[in-house]
């Protein structure tokens, strides 16, 4: 055998001999591959509570269809919560890695850019630097938009505009402080006296923006100070229209499947979200009667942005990932699908006013597949929202 045959026998007997001991290696527990490539990239999710039905939908099918980033798996993980809950779980520090402590979340969905920018500015002061961004790619996108409407039972809504004309926070506190109730107001006896529905300010941050939206209208302008919350003519008639809530506690987090589920016990009517009334709209006509929807002139909106965590606690791959989990949100199916959920998308390739979406099926009801001119109420600072909540726990909540 001359040496060059030699040596080429040599070379394949080595080759099997590393392929057989792989083999070995494997069957006795080894890894091929490196371990993180088989871990699925975890994407956590904080999710307002009017948007987390859509938004989980999305993230079953987006898990379901195995997206991937640099070979890893996407996972996503849906965390509801309210947006105040969630704004003061990430100003005490509250989520992080410790024990009893919720994991950092990869991003968040809050009902209104502006709770991020609250958060945003608690941080600047603590750390120096944004762990939200307002514009490049990771800028906070509204994934979806909803805002609020009046939504009253059809009976009361037709008492009311006899009564008062056009409703609007006013009329409403007009009917609340009505002596005689429904009797004097111009409905049934029965009736007893007017309900008002308003989520509870500290846990539902609806709660927030109707007393925000009832300052706006008071003073007939966009935006409130805190002069405006502690003008002692203002308290006394927004404590006299808080008292026609029977019951704060009642209407829970989602308190439009409530009024549909309890009827007038609940309430008469009241201005909460556009796409929680359409929701609900079928289940108020088969157990009680239609709601009405009515816009008001001072409209409050909610834009739910999808906002990324730049701090150092997640990583450059779980921000990506996020930001897929955010373009498929964007995507036109997904777009679409809001709409059946009563949002109305962002995406300018959706339209609401088409076969199938809510907004076209409760038209005879008031919805406005197009907004009537009205005026968006500006956002409040946190002197505000602060100075109405701390007003809020000494004269209405202890009631």
């Amino acid at each position: 055998m001359n040496r060059t045959r030699l040596i080429f026998l040599v070379i394949v007997g080595l080759a099997g001999l590393i392929v057989v001991g792989a083999l070995i290696y494997r069957s006795a527990g080894g890894q091929a591959t490196s371990p993180a490539a088989n871990q699925p990239l975890e994407v956590r999710v904080v999710v307002a509570l009017p948007v987390e039905p859509w938004v989980s939908a999305a993230a079953k099918q987006f898990n379901d269809e195995r997206h991937t980033l640099e070979n890893q798996v996407i996972h996503v993980t849906i965390v509801p919560m309210d947006g105040l809950a969630a704004m003061g779980r990430y100003e005490r520090g509250e989520f992080g890695t410790e024990a009893g402590q919720q994991p950092l979340p990869t991003a968040w969905i809050p009902d209104s850019r502006y709770l991020v920018e609250l958060v945003n500015s608690v941080y600047k002061d603590k750390i120096n630097r944004d762990v939200f961004l307002t514009d490049g790619e990771y800028r906070a996108r509204p994934i979806a938009v909803s805002l609020f409407a009046w939504g009253i039972y059809g009976s009361r809504a037709e008492a009311l505009e006899k009564k008062y004309g056009q409703v609007s926070w006013k009329t409403l506190h007009d009917a609340a402080i009505a002596p005689g109730g429904w009797r004097e107001i111009g409905g049934q006896p029965e009736w007893g006296y007017f309900k008002l529905i308003v989520p509870h300010p500290r846990k539902n941050i609806g709660g927030l923006a109707a007393m925000v939206a009832a300052a706006g209208e008071y003073y007939d302008r966009p935006d409130i100070t805190v002069a405006d919350v502690t003008d002692p003519n203002f308290q006394k008639w927004l404590k006299e229209l808080m008292s026609a809530v029977t019951d704060f506690s009642s209407l829970g987090s989602y308190p439009g499947e409530n009024l549909a589920l309890f009827g007038y016990s609940a309430g008469d009517g009241g201005q909460l979200l556009e796409s929680d009334l359409l929701i609900n709209m079928a289940g108020s006509l088969n157990r009680w009667e239609p709601l009405r929807i009515l816009y008001p002139k001072y409209v409050t909106w909610f834009d739910f942005p999808f906002t990324v965590w730049m701090g150092t606690e997640t990583t450059a791959l779980e921000k990506n990932a996020a930001l897929e989990f955010e373009k498929y949100l964007l995507s036109k199916p997904w777009q679409e699908q809001a709409v059946s959920y009563g949002l109305r998308p962002v995406s300018n390739e959706v339209s609401v006013d088409r076969p199938g979406s809510p907004f076209n099926q409760w038209k005879d009801r008031g919805v406005a597949t197009i907004l009537p001119v009205t005026t968006r109420m500006r956002d409040p600072d946190r002197e505000v929202l602060q100075t109405l909540l701390r007003w809020f726990d000494l004269n209405v909540a202890q009631r």
